[in-house]
C-alpha cells in the first residue's frame, strides 16, 4: 500500500515491529487489539484525524488453533476465534464505514478470510467457523454499503507460506522446519508444483481489491489458492490418455 502511495496507519499488538514498520513507511501506528472495540474506533480515529478521511480498511489480524473432534471441541477456543476473527472484523467495518459514509467519498473495505471458509478438511472446526463468517458478514455489509460508494470484499489465501503455516504444521510435528513446509505446500496444495503462495501474492491481490481497478467488484471472495478448491488434485489423471490401473482410485 504505502509503495502506491497509500498513507498507512498499522494497527496491531506487536508494538516494537509495528512501530518499526509504520516509522520506515512515514506512517502511523497504534496499539490495538481488534477483539476490543474501543482499540478498532482509536485506530479508525487516528487515521482520520491524520489525514481527514479513511479510504481503505483492510482487516487481517487472525488466529488459528491445532485441529481436533467436534466432538471435543472447547468452546472456549471457539470464542477466542471468533473474538478475533469474527469480532475483529466486524468491529473493523463497523468503524470504518462509520467514517467513510460521514465523509461521503466511498472507500474499500477488504478482509482476510480463508479456504478454509469454502472447502472442509482445511482448519479446526472453530477456525473454519471464523473465516466463514468473514464471508457472510462481509456480503452483507457490501449489501447495505454500495449505496454510500463502499465496497465490501474478502481474500481467501490458502497455501501462503507464513508464520501462522508454520505454526500450524507444527501443532502436529513440533520440528519441521520452515523449509519442510515449504516443499509439502509447493507439492500438495496447490495446482502449480512446485510453487507456494506468498504474502506478496496475498498483498497484491489486497492492493488490486482497494484500487480503483476495482471499482465495479463488490461483495467477493477473491480466492488466492494456485487453483487448490477449484479440482479435485487427486483426480487429475483423468485428464492422461492412458491411465495405469494403479493410479486408479
Amino acid at each position: 500500500m504505502a509503495e502506491n502511495g497509500a498513507h498507512v496507519v498499522i494497527a496491531d499488538v506487536l508494538d516494537e515491529l509495528g512501530t518499526s514498520l509504520a516509522n520506515s513507511i512515514n506512517g502511523r501506528y497504534i496499539h490495538c487489539d481488534v477483539s476490543v472495540e474501543s482499540d478498532v474506533e482509536a485506530a479508525i480515529q487516528l487515521a482520520v484525524t491524520w489525514k481527514g478521511k479513511i479510504d481503505i480498511l483492510y482487516n487481517n489480524a487472525g488466529i488459528g488453533d491445532v485441529g481436533g473432534s467436534i466432538c471435543s471441541v472447547e468452546m472456549k477456543n471457539v470464542a477466542k476465534l471468533i473474538g478475533v476473527n469474527v469480532n475483529g472484523v466486524v468491529h473493523g467495518i463497523k468503524h470504518a464505514a462509520r467514517a467513510m459514509i460521514a465523509a461521503g467519498n466511498g472507500g474499500s473495505i477488504i478482509s482476510s478470510s480463508s479456504t478454509a471458509a469454502i472447502m472442509g478438511g482445511l482448519g479446526s472446526h472453530a477456525y473454519t467457523l471464523s473465516k466463514e463468517a468473514i464471508l457472510g458478514v462481509s456480503r452483507s455489509s457490501a449489501c447495505e454499503l454500495g449505496i454510500y460508494g463502499i465496497r465490501v470484499n474478502c481474500v481467501l489465501p490458502h497455501g501462503v507460506l507464513s508464520e501462522m503455516l508454520v505454526d500450524a504444521y507444527r501443532g502436529f510435528k513440533n520440528d519441521v522446519t520452515i523449509e519442510e513446509v515449504q516443499q509439502k505446500v509447493s507439492e500438495n496444495a496447490s495446482l502449480l508444483k512446485g510453487r507456494c503462495g506468498s504474502v506478496d501474492d496475498v498483498a497484491e491481490a489486497v492492493l488490486f481489491l482497494a484500487s480503483d481497478k476495482a471499482g465495479f467488484i463488490t461483495g467477493h471472495n477473491l480466492v488466492i489458492d494456485g487453483g487448490y478448491t477449484s479440482s479435485s488434485i487427486g483426480m487429475t489423471f483423468i485428464y492422461r490418455d492412458k491411465i495405469s490401473k494403479s493410479e486408479l482410485p
